[in-house]
């Protein structure tokens, strides 16, 4: 471990920095709660700030307390957090809305460990809610965090290392300052964002550049350190997109763990097989119409998933599907909020723009 003897240097800089350069306007840092920046700090994770600004507002819109959301069915949590992926914290959310309401009365936590037994609050976030909303004293370490503390200190090493990982929590906590932590912890992520770029780090208006390891020695590119790569996988799949005589679209419910978990999607076909008879097998429709559509790539975290979108005309000899709860008709030009994968979403626009134009 690194002697720190400049870490009340670091602080006092970056908040000096923060006082004549740091964001003010966020949405999240207006009528400020603690529901609001947990929110936000769930947004945040592993997305930027420009995309999650509008979820932010049409979500708060929405969901104006803890008690709405709480009370929300969970397919319009989904809905509202269409397209901002890891759809595992929007679950998490409503999950951990539920239990404030019904375990603690409505009232966040008010510890770090009480906080972190909540679905979906790690470490970080947990500090950064306490510190953001009551100026407690908590280190935070989120991905900028990490960048600014890994080329200031030099520290070797792939962050997600628990060895590495746990260096940078010392560290964290060792330049937190005792007062002033709520604009420490938001000049610390602000001095990520917007000056300690992960490609092109601005170096010049770095207020902490003189005692920078890897402004020092010309290591920004090299630090921090990235995971070895794997190759990524692919997967295929076939979307069967069955389109009724009223042009409803047969969605189903998918399971609420793995990808998607718990979105609308469409029935999906694994195999190479004869749509047809895959169609008329598992629902009993016959087709009047197919059409095979442009295929799609879809990349995850650890995976690509090559979509091959089918269209088909559908003749159903009656309304019921078996396992009935799992399905439902969707009209694409309706409005019921149903939380789907980015690509369902963008397929079923593609069909309402022609409906329209027919």
């Amino acid at each position: 471990m690194p002697v720190i003897s400049q870490a009340p240097d670091f602080s006092e800089q970056v908040l000096n920095w923060f006082n004549r350069h740091g964001r003010r306007d966020l949405p999240w840092q207006k009528d400020l709660t603690h529901y609001r920046v947990w929110v936000s700090e769930v947004m945040l994770q592993q997305t930027q700030v420009n995309t999650v600004i509008p979820y932010f507002n049409n979500f708060m819109g929405r969901f104006v307390n803890i008690k709405t959301l709480a009370e929300a069915d969970l397919d319009e949590v989904l809905y509202y957090w269409t397209g901002l992926g890891y759809y595992a914290r929007a679950r998490n959310l409503h999950h951990t809305a539920r239990i404030i309401m019904e375990e603690h009365k409505g009232l966040f936590p008010s510890t770090v460990d009480q906080l972190m037994s909540l679905p979906g609050i790690g470490r970080s976030t947990a500090g950064a809610i306490l510190a953001l909303a009551c100026n407690q004293r908590h280190p935070v370490l989120d991905g900028n965090v990490k960048r600014v503390l890994t080329r200031y200190h030099g520290i070797e090493g792939w962050p997600g290392q628990s060895a590495v990982e746990r260096e940078l929590w010392e560290l964290a906590m060792q330049h937190t300052p005792e007062k002033n932590v709520a604009d420490y912890t938001q000049a610390m992520m602000d001095l990520g964002a917007t000056v300690c770029l992960r490609r092109h780090p601005r170096c010049e208006i770095c207020p902490v550049s003189k005692d920078c390891f890897a402004n020092n020695y010309s290591r920004q590119h090299g630090l921090p350190q990235t995971k070895p790569k794997n190759k990524m996988p692919v997967r295929k799949t076939i979307f069967a997109i069955l389109e009724n005589y009223q042009g409803k679209i047969l969605l189903e419910h998918r399971p609420p763990a793995g990808i998607w978990g718990g979105l609308w999607a469409f029935p999906e076909c694994f195999h190479e097989d004869d749509i047809q008879s895959w169609v008329e097998t598992k629902f009993g429709y016959s087709i009047n119409k197919l059409e095979y559509k442009a295929p799609i790539r879809h990349t995850f975290s650890h995976f690509h998933l090559d979509i091959m979108p089918v269209h088909a005309s559908v003749k159903t000899r009656n309304s019921k599907i078996n396992g009935e709860d799992r399905y439902c008709w969707y009209e694409p030009w309706g409005k019921k909020y149903l939380g789907m994968a980015t690509p369902v979403k963008k397929l079923l626009q593609e069909i309402t723009l022609n409906l329209v134009s027919k």
